[in-house]
């Protein structure tokens, strides 16, 4: 046994007197090991200021920026209808509040204002959309025999004769595709029609969605900032918010002012047949800053001038008045305590926010303005005086 072992033994390579036995074993399992002289010695790290380098990786950041940028165009109407959406969502949320201090759980406080919601919106649709079309449809059967009255003044015969605006329009409103060709015939039309509805019904979606989840989804991106600072970002982001929420209520409080003080005018004046379509017209463009009430305005004086000139003058009188009332007593009231900015913030925000997303622009861009005025304030400012 002893000579067996001495056998097995005498096969095992002695390492310490033999120290290329190891790597002849080796060589033997896992094939020849190559000398690090055959394949010379490493070169020096890439300098990360060399020209190649600097411009290799300068082109896939910007290769990378593009497809961003790219990716975030194509998904721009998306995102507009979701930011769109946020700010319902926030202007509905006071009415969630104001049913919690009244003793109700956030889930039916949210569950009455969702029902609310809904119910106005169903009874708007069935109610009132049939009688806004119809009075759009007279106004359109009625504009070429308004048209036939602006030719009784002279500087507008005088006009006429050397552009023949007049016969264009009318020959415009007549048309009774005159609709469908501003969106590319009836295929067109029809598209954009649908097209609205399906992200009018988006809107309504993702409102109820964010409405009912915002207290979850406040905390968990308050959870995102550092503990030290979890308090303070808690407080700016839930006054951002109710600055938002006061915003958009208070912007329909003043159009629904607007919209019913002017349906009540025309009642009064005698248009009752234009009445309805108008006021709303008045009260939806009442919505954007700045030149919303204007245009509104503009729009039910002339069909007014045009039916009667007794009720254009009217209209205009009227209009001048209310818009000294809404600029001066109205809107100050419903928005001291929602915003806080300067005239000419207000201005040069709308203006940029018209420019950049239009319409929607415009709207979003008053309260973000105060949002970032209020930041400004709160971090910027207060770090300075401290320093």
């Amino acid at each position: 046994m002893s000579e067996g072992s001495d056998g097995d033994a005498g096969q095992v390579p002695d390492v310490a007197t033999d120290p290329g036995a190891l790597g002849d074993a080796a060589d033997q399992t896992v094939g020849l090991v190559a000398d690090p002289s055959e394949l010379g010695e490493p070169g020096a790290p890439l300098d990360r200021r060399a020209p190649f380098y600097v411009g290799f990786v300068g082109g896939l950041g910007l290769l990378t920026a593009l497809a961003l940028g790219t990716a975030l165009a194509a998904i721009s109407g998306t995102i507009v209808l979701i930011v769109v959406s946020l700010f319902i969502a926030a202007g509905l949320h006071p009415a969630v509040l104001f049913f919690e201090r009244r003793g109700l759980r956030r889930s039916h406080a949210v569950l009455a204002v969702i029902s609310i919601f809904l119910v106005a919106l169903v009874l708007f649709i069935v109610a009132i959309v049939p009688v806004i079309a119809d009075q759009i449809a007279s106004i359109t059967d009625n504009a070429p025999g308004w048209l036939d009255r602006l030719e009784n003044s002279q500087r507008i015969r005088d006009i006429d004769a050397e552009y023949h605006i007049i016969d264009k329009i009318k020959e415009y409103v007549a048309n009774g595709d005159f609709v469908s060709s501003l969106f590319g015939g009836v295929l067109g039309f029809g598209i954009a029609v649908l097209g609205a509805l399906f992200n009018a019904f988006i809107v309504i979606v993702l409102t109820l969605y964010f409405l009912s989840s915002l207290e979850t989804t406040k905390a968990a991106l308050y959870r995102l900032a550092p503990a030290s600072r979890r308090d303070r970002v808690t407080r700016l982001g839930d006054r951002i918010l109710a600055g938002i929420g006061g915003y958009v209520s208070g912007a329909f409080i003043v159009a629904l002012c607007a919209g019913l003080s002017s349906l009540v005018f025309l009642l009064a004046i005698g248009l009752s047949q234009y009445a309805v379509a108008l006021a709303f017209v008045v009260m939806l463009l009442d919505v954007i800053p700045m030149i919303g009430a204007t245009i509104g305005a503009v729009i039910v004086t002339a069909i007014a001038l045009a039916t009667d000139t007794h009720a254009g003058i009217a209209c205009l009188i009227f209009y001048v008045l209310y818009q000294q009332i809404e600029n001066y007593v109205i809107y100050p009231r419903v928005m001291a305590k929602s915003v806080d900015i300067p005239g000419a913030v207000t201005v040069i925000a709308a203006l940029i926010g018209a420019a950049l997303l239009g319409v929607v622009g415009a709207l979003l861009a008053i309260p973000t303005a105060a949002a970032i005025l209020m930041l400004v304030r709160e971090v910027f400012v207060r770090r300075q005086d401290a320093a």
